[in-house]
């Protein structure tokens, strides 16, 4: 009995030895776990901040366009055979060359940015020319089978382009007249399509007598 004691003490020890020793390393491997997961790189990894979007630069301004000023030009062909006349209105413009007795063409069209313009009329007419400076236009006429090179300058009321259209006597009359600078009238009058010479207007009031019946010519613009 004696003996016995010392035994159940030693066989209590070893027993609540082998306890601790399980709870630690059950403690030990829990506690590494969570540590591990704590430290993983995964789970550390911050999310990637979102990209800005970077706006595209503004374009640059286009140069602003200089408007080509309206005005009235009228002047002569090289050879002094005819007359031209050009008026420009809001980058239009509309044209009359006239020889003064039977050949006569109207011609109409845009003017570029440069001034330059390409216009063009009945039966192939064609009018290519430049406005220089704002003071004169430079270019040649194309008409019935002939090219004439030409020069109008710059003109003031009254000189300048004109129009009148009516029917007289039964008769469809189309008449077109070039006031140049210096007073001079170029014009034809045809009367159901027969061209010839158109008689003097007024240039202040445009009023003009044809087979004793008053018309008033008035300005062209396109």
């Amino acid at each position: 009995m004696k003996r016995s004691g010392p035994l159940v003490t030693l066989l209590a020890g070893l027993l609540l030895g082998l306890f601790m020793l399980s709870l630690n390393a059950t403690t030990g491997t829990k506690s590494a776990s969570t540590s591990y997961a704590e430290e993983s790189p995964e789970a550390a990894t911050p999310s990637p901040a979102p990209t800005g979007t970077t706006a595209p630069p503004s374009p640059s301004p286009s140069p602003s366009r200089t408007p080509i000023p309206d005005a009235d030009y009228a002047g002569r062909t090289t050879d002094d055979s005819a007359s031209v006349a050009v008026t420009l209105r809001d980058g239009k413009a509309i044209a009359y060359f006239c020889d003064g007795r039977a050949k006569e063409s109207w011609l109409k069209g845009d003017v570029e940015d440069d001034g330059t313009m390409k216009l063009t009329g009945k039966q192939g007419a064609r009018l290519n020319g430049t406005l220089k400076e704002g003071k004169r236009i430079s270019g040649t006429v194309d008409v019935d089978g002939g090219r004439y090179a030409f020069t109008a300058d710059k003109a003031k009321k009254p000189s300048g382009l004109y129009r009148a259209t009516a029917t007289v006597r039964g008769a469809k009359v189309d008449g077109g007249w070039i006031v140049l600078p210096d007073g001079r009238q170029v014009g034809i009058l045809t009367r159901d399509g027969e061209p010839s010479q158109a008689p003097r207007i007024d240039p202040e009031t445009g009023a003009v007598t044809v087979d004793g019946q008053q018309l008033t010519a008035r300005p062209v613009t396109p």
